[in-house]
C-alpha cells in the first residue's frame, strides 16, 4: 500500500483512509469495471436490435479487458473473494441476462444461452486472444466474432451443462 501511495503521489494515510487493505483497493478497481459494464448493458437493454446490443456489450467488455491486459491477472482473480465484487458480478450477470433474453425473444440468439454464459465469455475471449495482443491489439475482435457466431440460432446444437448462476466465490471452490 505504501508503494501504491508513493506512485500515486499520496501519503500512506490518505490511501488507508479510503481503503483498509490492499484487497479493498483491488476490489474498488474491479467494481469500477463491473459498474461500467453493467451500465453499458443497462443502457443497451431497450435497443431496437437486441442482437446488436448484445454484441456491443460484449465488445465493450472484451475491449476493456484487452486494453489493460494485466487487469485479469493482478486485480481480477484476487478480488473475487470480496463480497462487493461478487455482488457486482451478480448485477452484471443479471444485466447480461436481460440483454440475452431480449435477443432470444427476437429469435437471434439461441435459447439455451444465459447471462452467465455471456459474462464468462468476456474473459474467455480475452484469454483466447491474450497471446496475440502485444503484437495485434485488436486480435480479440476475431474471437469475439467466433463467439457471436456460436450464439446465433442458425445451425446451433444443444449445449451441454447449463450453469444456473455465476458464483465465483468460496462456494464455487467448494463445489469443484
Amino acid at each position: 500500500m505504501g508503494e501504491i501511495a508513493q506512485r500515486a503521489g499520496l501519503a500512506k494515510g490518505t490511501v488507508f483512509r479510503h481503503f483498509a487493505s490492499k484487497e479493498d483497493l483491488l476490489a474498488a478497481i474491479m467494481l469500477q469495471l463491473l459498474d461500467r459494464l453493467t451500465g453499458t448493458a443497462e443502457r443497451l437493454a431497450d435497443a431496437d436490435d437486441a442482437a446488436l446490443a448484445l454484441a456491443e456489450f460484449m465488445a465493450d467488455g472484451v475491449g476493456a479487458l484487452a486494453a489493460d491486459r494485466a487487469f485479469c491477472e493482478v486485480i481480477g482473480r484476487p478480488s473475487l473473494d470480496h463480497a462487493g465484487v461478487r455482488d457486482g458480478i451478480g448485477r452484471l450477470r443479471d444485466a447480461a441476462d436481460v440483454l440475452t433474453a431480449r435477443a432470444q425473444e427476437q429469435g437471434t440468439v439461441r435459447g439455451d444461452v444465459t447471462g452467465t454464459d455471456i459474462v464468462l465469455l468476456l474473459a474467455g475471449i480475452h484469454q483466447t486472444a491474450a497471446p496475440l495482443l502485444a503484437a495485434q491489439p485488436q486480435a480479440w475482435r476475431r474471437y469475439l466474432e467466433l463467439a457471436l457466431d456460436g450464439l446465433r440460432t442458425t445451425g446451433a446444437r444443444t449445449l451441454p451443462h447449463r450453469p444456473d448462476h455465476l458464483d465465483l466465490g468460496e462456494n464455487a471452490a467448494a463445489r469443484s
